[in-house]
């Protein structure tokens, strides 16, 4: 059985820090690329990071470059999403998904995601 399991979400002032897991199985990690996605409330769902477990390429959406990082750590099937300087207007829940192949991971897009998450909320107060 495929899952993903988000955690380390809750509630942060503006400008503090989370970190974000996404534990992956039922399917062969290293051929996948993993993402961060996020919607907000009245907003469509939109693509935060991906990353190539393969080769650890990343990319990021343009309102958060600089401030968060991903990451994936292939022995545990974990994929991180460093947040920090948190802004209001990170507000959502954040969902991790896997796409096959890896070297998908440049996509970022919502469309196209074979395997999702149920998602962890972030709420960043100002």
């Amino acid at each position: 059985e495929v899952q993903l399991v988000e955690s380390g979400g809750g509630l942060v002032q503006a400008g503090g820090s989370l970190r974000l897991s996404c534990a992956a199985s039922g399917f062969r990690f290293d051929d996948y690329a993993i993402g961060w996605f996020r919607q907000a409330p009245g907003k469509e769902r939109e693509g935060v990071s991906c990353i190539s477990t393969s080769n650890g390429n990343t990319t990021y959406a343009d309102s958060v470059k600089g401030r968060f990082t991903i990451s994936s750590d292939n022995a545990k099937n974990t994929v991180y999403l460093q947040m920090n300087r948190l802004k209001p207007e990170d507000t959502a829940v954040y969902y991790c998904a896997a796409r096959w192949p890896s070297g998908s991971y440049y996509l970022l897009s919502v469309h196209g995601m074979d395997y999702w998450g149920k998602g962890t909320l972030v709420t960043v107060s100002s």
